[in-house]
């Protein structure tokens, strides 16, 4: 079994103000449960960067809030998170929506140098985990 990595946002992609990623198909995943990887890989002192997924169904209209979103982040490193979009059936493309900030000395424009990827949850591995989940509850 052959699980496809998808850029929601290409790595080393380097930004200094908001913006969005790309749309990337969702809709021919098997169970519509992905890891989502946030990976920063340069940074400036004093900023902060908060990426958040937006789903639709078209390409031309894109959900009001987001479906998801990462914790705010300020350091380089890698962060994971789970994008379930059974719980969007009507959402077919997804895509990175990005805001960053900067504060204190120094020059006042950001910078962060990072990527997202997307890659589906194979359903036998999802099968253990909400198991495992269930049994310990």
């Amino acid at each position: 079994m052959t699980i496809t990595e998808m850029n929601l946002v290409p790595e080393k992609t380097v930004v200094s103000a908001k913006g969005d990623g790309s749309a990337v198909e969702a809709s021919g995943s098997g169970n519509r449960v992905f890891l989502l990887t946030l990976a920063i890989t340069k940074i400036i002192e004093q900023e902060s960067l908060d990426v958040s997924i937006y789903g639709s169904a078209d390409g031309n209209t894109w959900s009001a809030k987001s479906i998801a979103a990462f914790p705010q982040l300020f350091y380089t490193g890698e962060t994971p998170l789970l994008l379930d979009l059974r719980e969007h059936p009507d959402v077919k493309l997804v895509r990175a929506h990005w805001e960053v900030a900067r504060w204190g000395r120094g020059l006042e424009t950001p910078m962060f140098e990072f990527g997202v990827t997307m890659k589906e949850v194979p359903a036998d591995i999802l099968r253990e985990a909400t198991a495992e989940a269930k049994a310990r509850a």
